[in-house]
């Protein structure tokens, strides 16, 4: 079981990382702040599950989610794209899951785990939608000026 756990956690890692990547290499500056800030904060999630009191831990997801939440809806104010816009409506979801859990007290269980990730792979599937419409789009003008 322990083994299943670590390959679902590297290939959310390998998704992460393609996906900003992706964004980084073929986005515009919407989508390349975009990955910025998703894989800057998927690592200060990471690290802040080393911390050593649960409480904090939990505080600390709340924070970063807020911190997510707030990136995303400046990019959604500078940018008025799409994507930004669903990754900002997802992150609320998760805001609001994570302050439930911590103002309820409740035990991470796996109704949590499976908002978490879902709205996580929301986040980075509107992302990934977002550099492909991208792309598309200037590949499309490119061949047009040819």
């Amino acid at each position: 079981m322990h083994a299943h756990f670590q390959l679902v956690v590297l290939i959310g890692w390998l998704l992460i990382t393609s996906v900003c990547f992706a964004a980084w290499r073929w986005g515009e500056q919407a989508e390349r702040l975009g990955g910025m800030l998703v894989f800057g904060v998927s690592v200060s999630f990471a690290l802040a599950d080393q911390l050593p009191s649960r409480e904090l831990t939990r505080g600390a997801y709340l924070l970063l989610d807020g911190a997510l939440a707030l990136g995303l809806l400046v990019l959604a104010l500078r940018f008025a794209r799409a994507w930004v816009g669903v990754a900002v409506l997802l992150q609320a979801v998760q805001f609001s899951l994570h302050a439930y859990y911590l103002v309820a007290g409740k035990r991470y269980d796996n109704f949590y785990a499976m908002v978490n990730n879902l709205v996580s792979l929301g986040v980075l599937l509107s992302l990934a939608a977002g550099t492909v419409l991208v792309w598309t789009r200037r590949r499309k003008a490119t061949a047009e000026a040819k």
